[in-house]
């Protein structure tokens, strides 16, 4: 089934809501929604579990508002969606810029009904570089990328998924892919590169309470893997999870690999 949640004032989120069992929460990538899990979508409810998808703000299905792109208010997003689900024993699996943002949830929200956090090709704990931190972009890269958008958006975004794969994918898939991202609005694009410019989840990392698993590829010429190195260093009761094979896009470069080992977090609860 599907849902239309009231977040905010006037602010409905779409979720798709598939399947029984545990649930794993989804939350994707910058700017894309939650169709970009299809296969997952299509193989945890045949294990029994229940795949929830969760479309941002301003991306997908959901209300695509003037406001609201910081990771605070996206974090509070997700805390109303669960609330309103009742989710109990739940999993939240974060992609990409979805990882920030998971991590700004389980500071912020996390209570006992919240079992582990998953952290996939994260952006984070910052997308660019800055004092004491020599990893991802430079802030005048973001600006030139939010520049691009404004210009002549669904070149942008071509180009900045051209790195996106290490393996060879169809030229179909890519194309399905980039119009995912064109379903976003492009104010809300904009607005959350910025927010990928600006926001650093470093001095908060260590108070991540739940189990945490971070998976991420070798090769990720998006979100480098030495993100993941340091989100290791600094999240307690963390575990690192590499794809040799993979880039940014590890749940299609590794999709079978990506499949089984998220099963196995699950069965291991």
């Amino acid at each position: 089934m599907s849902h239309y949640i009231e977040v905010d004032h006037h602010v409905e989120l779409f979720v798709q809501d598939i399947g029984e069992g545990q649930p794993i929460v989804f939350i994707h990538g910058w700017p894309l929604n939650h169709e970009m899990f299809e296969y997952q979508m299509n193989e945890l409810p045949q294990k029994g579990y229940r795949f929830i998808g969760i479309d941002l703000r301003g991306f997908g299905k959901s209300d695509k508002p003037s406001y609201g792109y910081d990771y605070d208010t996206l974090a509070h997003d997700i805390k109303i969606v669960v609330e309103y689900l009742q989710l109990e024993n739940f999993y939240l699996a974060g992609f990409s810029m979805g990882g920030p943002i998971s991590i700004r949830y389980a500071t912020k929200y996390a209570n006992a009904q919240f079992a582990k956090l998953i952290l996939i090709g994260a952006a984070a704990p910052s997308f660019t570089q800055r004092d004491g931190y020599a990893y991802g972009l430079h802030k005048e890269e973001v600006d030139g990328l939010i520049y691009g958008i404004k210009q002549d958006r669904p070149a942008a975004l071509a180009d900045f998924g051209t790195n996106f794969y290490n393996t060879r994918v169809s030229e179909p898939l890519k194309e399905w892919f980039l119009g995912l991202g064109l379903q976003a609005s492009a104010h809300g694009t904009i607005a959350c590169a910025a927010s990928l410019r600006d926001e650093d989840l470093r001095g908060e990392l260590d108070q991540i309470k739940v189990p945490t698993v971070i998976m991420h590829g070798k090769l990720d010429e998006i979100c480098e893997y030495n993100f993941a190195l340091e989100l290791e260093k600094r999240i307690p009761s963390s575990t690192l999870i590499s794809f040799e094979e993979s880039g940014h896009g590890l749940i299609y470069d590794e999709r079978d690999k990506f499949n089984e080992e998220l099963l196995k977090l699950i069965e291991k609860r």
